[in-house]
């Protein structure tokens, strides 16, 4: 039985997500949070290094990077493990998963005085609509 295989643009989106993710989680350590901050400096444009993290936001930062690296890892496994059986029903939920995020985070993003955010969350959503936009049918047996 011959199986449908996704490639490695079809990976790259959940590896996105993996590796903000753990940039995000590390800002809950101050040691390791230069690159966070630095990110918080560029969408709560000018960057003007004003920017800093109280203890809620260490919190939410841990919450959230795990959150990302999970979803990563998620869509990691559906893609090597049902992929393969079912093309379209993968594309359906990670698509369906990645509009989600990207009209709330986005929304959330001009809400909170950060609209570059949403500006770069294009290239995020763009790491899945385009590999994403066509798959076969049917898995090939």
């Amino acid at each position: 039985m011959e199986t449908v295989k996704a490639g490695p643009w079809k990976n790259l989106g959940a590896w996105l997500f993996i590796g903000f993710g753990g940039a995000i989680a590390l800002a809950s350590m101050p040691a390791t949070s230069a690159p966070t901050l630095f990110l918080a400096d560029l969408v709560l444009w000018p960057i003007d290094g004003g920017q800093s993290l109280t203890p809620e936001s260490r919190l939410l930062s841990a919450v959230l990077g795990g959150v990302m690296i999970g979803f990563g890892t998620t869509l990691l496994v559906l893609i090597a493990r049902a992929y393969p059986r079912d093309p379209q029903l993968v594309r359906t939920v990670i698509l369906a998963g990645v509009w989600v995020w990207f009209v709330a985070d986005s929304l959330g993003s001009f809400a909170a005085g950060a609209p570059v955010n949403a500006l770069l969350n294009v290239g995020f959503l763009l790491a899945f609509v385009v590999p994403w936009r066509q798959v076969p049918s049917t898995a090939q047996r």
